[in-house]
């Protein structure tokens, strides 16, 4: 009877959540692994002893790799660079989140807490993630072309960012110390926003191809691959999300353990901070080491600059108004150490990354100033 469906045909459902769930493009882990690490967190397993511990240790670390698959999802889906933008804007804002609940929390270091976050943030990005990017890539591509204006133009904002909100506090005379007044702070604030937004607008819009990947033969079949269908990627986009709250949180939990494991061993606090840093950072890590290992240095440069960019451009306005609504003191300005390595950083980055092509020596030469910065950081 016409509109009747045949017997044994399978109905239409079923087949919309195979296609909806294709193993190649959502496998089952990177969808389990997120709703894991939120359970953990309702449940706390970073709070039921050392098995609870170990447990949250490994969700955490599922939690990232499922973060870094569903952001190429979505980041294959869009194109670039738009791609690039999803997992460094997610991230800077749950990690906006996490620094503000801190400060409020009342802790010892909760002035200092932004500024050591943002600069930490900096040099994991800056050396640690283009070091590795840079090293590996070279190593088993032997050399490595990206696109020179756009990373030139994230350049030139970071280090306006940079200097404007971590340097400059500590030579204005209105307030004594790192610190910056009410009105300055809003002025740094609107600056480091404005900065940003520019940035992504030329990003995005008026010079995209700035930032776009050259055509390299022979690697670039990811590219080519047929992209997910539009439900696919929203699943993914909201799967990311879950996986980088787990992220957080879960490093959140594991925290009270770290500082104690860092204090009995007679090390600086400021290794928890550069270790919470690390995690919170490492889906966006790995997804950049995974492009330069396929010869797609362009996309691991558009996600390490980026997510810097994102991480002043978005933490220093949102910190600066909580600052400023709940009265909470802040403090910018770093150190003469800190300076120094900021500064070194910056002038290296330039040159390293101002011929567009590069080898296994820059890659070291970042790592190495990475080094140096945990170095001094357990030995100051």
């Amino acid at each position: 009877m016409t509109g009747t469906r045949a017997e044994g045909q399978p109905t239409a459902a079923p087949a919309v959540a195979r296609k909806l769930l294709d193993k190649n493009i959502l496998p089952l882990w990177s969808l389990a692994l997120p709703v894991l690490g939120v359970l953990a967190i309702i449940i706390s397993l970073g709070k039921l002893g050392g098995v609870g511990v170990a447990l949250a240790a490994v969700i955490l670390m599922g939690a990232v790799l499922a973060a870094v698959h569903h952001a190429e999802v979505v980041a294959h889906r869009v194109g670039e660079p738009f791609g690039t933008l999803v997992l460094a804007v997610a991230v800077t804002v749950i990690e906006v989140s996490l620094i503000v609940s801190l400060m409020t929390s009342g802790g010892g270091d909760a002035a200092t807490l932004a500024r050591d976050t943002v600069f930490a943030a900096i040099m994991i990005i800056l050396n640690g993630i283009v070091g590795i990017c840079l090293l590996l890539g070279g190593v088993r591509h032997h050399e490595q072309v990206f696109a020179l204006k756009g990373v030139s133009a994230a350049l030139c904002v970071l280090a306006a960012m940079a200097v404007l909100s971590l340097i400059l506090p500590n030579y204005t005379l209105s307030a004594p110390g790192p610190f910056f007044t009410a009105s300055q702070l809003i002025f740094t604030a609107v600056v480091s926003l404005t900065l940003y937004a520019t940035f992504v607008l030329i990003q995005t819009v008026r010079h995209r191809d700035y930032f776009l990947p050259a055509d390299i033969d022979g690697v670039d079949e990811d590219t080519h691959a047929e992209p997910p269908t539009v439900a696919q990627a929203w699943l993914a986009f909201a799967v990311l999300v879950a996986a980088l709250v787990s992220v957080v949180l879960l490093a959140k939990q594991l925290a009270p353990t770290l500082e104690r494991a860092v204090l009995s061993a007679g090390l600086p606090l400021a290794l928890v901070g550069v270790a919470i840093a690390a995690l919170v950072l490492a889906p966006e890590s790995l997804a950049a080491v995974r492009a330069a290992r396929r010869n797609r240095l362009q996309t691991s440069l558009n996600l390490a600059l980026g997510s810097a960019l994102a991480t002043i451009g978005l933490t220093i306005p949102t910190v600066a108004i909580a600052s400023l609504v709940l009265d909470l003191p802040i403090a910018l300005g770093i150190g003469p150490k800190s300076m120094t390595l900021l500064g070194l950083s910056l002038i290296v980055s330039v040159l390293s990354l101002g011929t567009g092509r590069t080898t296994v020596l820059q890659g070291m030469v970042h790592l190495l100033i990475f080094a140096t910065y945990l170095f001094v950081t357990v030995v100051p």
